[in-house]
């Protein structure tokens, strides 16, 4: 079985169900049991076929099977936020929407360690954080997660899932929270009801943009980082970066030119204006 594959599938499927005009309560219901149900079709292969190497043990807790944890988590907490949002009162709209930010903010100091473990790109601590043998030697780190599967959890895949669906979380009630300060007619603005175009590049290609536009000056003026740049560029293309900082270096490393993508788009707007004036 292509687990890998099951998981590109579901997020054509969750994005799909975005297209749709639901309600977020329906769209996060739906969502939450497509993972539920993939999570589960994991876990059945997992114990009956297990891994053939360490390597590939890592691979899945690491990538594979974050792909529905971590979209399980995020509509999970949508949908226990918007159950309890207030229907009435800008005010308090507003203050539910802060605190549940606070509380994000809080998270993320807790585990400024791991955070920064996922985000440098670092694989040194991979075998005892994503393979299921040091369960026993790195305790849990969140309150919530009193009890893991020692066949189907590892010390940080669950945490991970976590860190990752928070980050997306904070983008969520930011816009929350922008619709609630500027409603049209009433009504909130849902600047997400688009289809996303396909990003046909590579990842360093992506890389690379991301840290020409940093470069190039558009977080002045509102002091946007590297990862706050490649998700606002996300909300245009369909397209999960990886390994950002990792993959710099390596940009940083070639020996030949440093530029490759932004040449090549230099040499294609000019052969097309060259055509142009044939």
């Amino acid at each position: 079985m292509n687990l890998q594959k099951l998981s590109k599938e579901l997020l054509t499927k969750l994005n799909e169900i975005k297209l749709e005009k639901l309600s977020i309560l329906d769209r996060a219901n739906r969502s939450i049991i497509l993972c539920r149900n993939l999570l589960s079709t994991f876990k059945r292969e997992v114990l009956l076929n297990d891994f053939d190497s360490i390597k590939d043990e890592i691979l899945f807790f690491k990538h594979t099977k974050q792909v529905p944890l971590k979209e399980l988590i995020y509509y999970s907490e949508i949908r226990s936020f918007e159950i309890q949002f207030p229907k009435a009162d800008k005010v308090a709209q507003l203050k539910v929407v802060k605190k549940k930010i606070k509380k994000l903010n809080r998270f993320f100091l807790y585990n400024i360690d791991f955070g920064q473990y996922v985000k440098s790109g670092s694989i040194h601590f991979d075998k005892e954080y994503y393979t299921r043998n040091y369960l026993a030697t790195y305790h849990i780190t969140t309150s919530k997660f009193y009890f893991q599967d020692p066949d189907f959890c590892t010390p940080r895949d669950m945490l991970l899932g976590k860190y990752r669906a928070f980050s997306a979380l904070v983008d969520y009630m930011e816009e929350k929270q922008n619709a609630i300060k500027y409603k049209v007619n009433g009504k909130q603005i849902d600047s997400k009801n688009y289809e996303k175009i396909d990003w046909p590049f590579t990842n360093t290609d992506w890389v690379e943009l991301v840290y020409a536009l940093e470069a190039a000056g558009i977080s002045k003026g509102h002091k946007s980082s590297i990862v706050k740049i490649s998700k606002m560029l996300q909300e245009i293309f369909d397209f999960e970066p990886k390994d950002i900082y990792k993959t710099y270096q390596d940009i940083k490393n070639r020996k030949k030119s440093r530029t490759l993508f932004l040449d090549g788009l230099a040499t294609s707007l000019l052969s097309e204006m060259d055509k142009s004036e044939e």
